[in-house]
């Protein structure tokens, strides 16, 4: 048994210390970013495809219920089941870089992620006549989608934590791909069909993460009865109500421009949610290069952190950002000159080059503010974050309350709050990095004493 936590021990070291390995010091990206980003061209180019398809075979009154349900998908889910994967990803590489079993860990994260999800559909339920009546146009179906969707990501953001944890990241990109992939199909089979209802289509959003579980379930769950010491509350949950409120906060925002155009609109200005949505999942993309970094991020600076070698942790950070940086840039300059002509093509919707391009620039300001956030989290800043992230939707909905005009009003809400956020979180950021490193100095020089 110590040999084997010897030899995951030093597995989890070369996937997750940059230094370990001869020539790493070459790749500013962590371990993982390839095979999690492999996963996600797979998954982006199946998810442009099912949006394509339903926006060609939707008319513009059925469209506007399935960027809702869309929209408050991938709010809700990611924002109160990523910070379970964070938690559990920090959590088991901790455990793995002291060579300790992470078998409790895993069945307390089950637990805990359940009794969330369990909390999620009470209000859900609550929230019913509203969300189906403002959101989804009354259609229930989309209120079952959603049930379905947040109890799928609940299980999936659980296995994708245990996976990154673990360092294994192949099959992490499974499950981004196939669930994807499983949506794809069951589109195009509703195309084929000839469904005109935004409903099965939502339908299909929300029964892909529950079949893509299904695929990674005996890897995810393999360390489950690994023996370890026992896992108090508080190895997951020190600061979990503030990476909790952090976690919302930066979904509404990253998700705000959809929602407030759905909610905003007159009956007479459809196209114009249609339009925000399509342009809006267009500047996206630089978004999915980003989270195959994301994936492999936070365990790679935590082991930095936690092993308190700060001087790495900066330089590994300066890195992250520097590549985040060149990848903002690119979308917002892809976003401008092609960005027209990608929602022609796969929409048919007319946009012009500044309104892909302030939304494309917004998505730069907005991976930027997730880098700086995850390296705040590996800080233990939780509470800095969430405040970082507040920030952003306050501008973001005083900005939103000025003018008439329904899309550059939004455009320009998602730009200028999206930079105040990446702002906030930068100054939060290096002022919690000079504090940790004076501590650290005063413990060296106490200690020489």
């Amino acid at each position: 048994m110590a040999a084997g936590r010897a030899t995951l021990t030093t597995e989890i070291a070369l996937k997750l210390n940059p230094t370990a390995a001869a020539g790493r010091r070459e790749n500013p990206l962590p371990s993982g970013t390839l095979a999690v980003g492999s996963g996600l061209i797979v998954g982006g180019i199946t998810a442009y495809a099912f949006l394509s398809i339903s926006a060609h075979v939707l008319d513009e009154n059925a469209s506007a219920p399935l960027a809702a349900i869309w929209a408050v998908m991938f709010t809700v889910a990611p924002g109160f089941f990523m910070p379970i994967e964070q938690e559990v990803s920090r959590a088991i590489a901790s455990r793995g870089a002291r060579g300790q079993g992470a078998g409790p860990l895993v069945k307390r994260a089950t637990a805990l992620g359940v009794g969330l999800l369990a909390i999620l559909i009470v209000a859900c339920l609550i929230a019913a006549p509203a969300l189906t009546k403002h959101l989804f146009d009354g259609q229930w179906l989309l209120f079952v989608a959603l049930l379905l969707g947040v109890s799928g990501y609940c299980a999936g953001h659980l296995a994708r934590g245990m996976l990154s944890g673990r360092g294994r990241f192949r099959p992490y990109a499974i499950y981004i791909g196939g669930e994807s992939c499983i949506r794809l199909l069951i589109c195009i089979a509703l195309a084929v069909v000839g469904v005109d209802s935004a409903g099965w289509y939502g339908l299909a959003i929300g029964i892909a993460p529950a079949f893509a579980v299904l695929l990674i379930a005996s890897q995810a769950l393999s360390d489950a009865h690994e023996p370890g010491p026992p896992a108090p509350w508080n190895e997951l949950t020190p600061s979990l109500g503030a990476l909790l409120a952090g976690s919302v906060f930066s979904m509404s925002l990253m998700n705000a421009a959809m929602i407030a155009a759905k909610l905003l609109s007159e009956d007479s200005e459809k196209a114009e949610v249609k339009k925000i949505f399509n342009g809006v999942i267009v500047a996206r993309v630089p978004l999915f290069l980003f989270q195959a970094v994301q994936a492999a991020m936070l365990p790679k600076l935590s082991a930095l952190a936690g092993s308190r070698r700060f001087h790495e942790f900066r330089s590994s950070l300066k890195s992250l950002l520097q590549a985040v940086s060149v990848i903002g840039v690119a979308g917002a300059v892809g976003g401008f000159v092609l960005g027209p002509l990608v929602v022609k093509i796969a929409f048919d919707v007319e946009l012009g080059h500044v309104d892909v391009g302030l939304l494309a620039a917004s998505t730069g300001f907005f991976i930027v503010a997730m880098s700086l956030a995850q390296a705040l989290i590996a800080l233990e800043g939780q509470g800095r974050v969430a405040l970082g992230w507040l920030t952003g939707l306050v501008v973001f909905l005083v900005v939103t309350a000025l003018g008439h005009d329904l899309l550059l009003r939004l455009e320009l809400a998602s730009v200028i709050s999206s930079f105040a956020a990446a702002s906030a979180l930068g100054a939060f950021l290096f002022s919690r990095l000079r504090l940790v490193e004076g501590e650290e100095d005063r413990d060296h020089a106490t200690v020489a004493f």
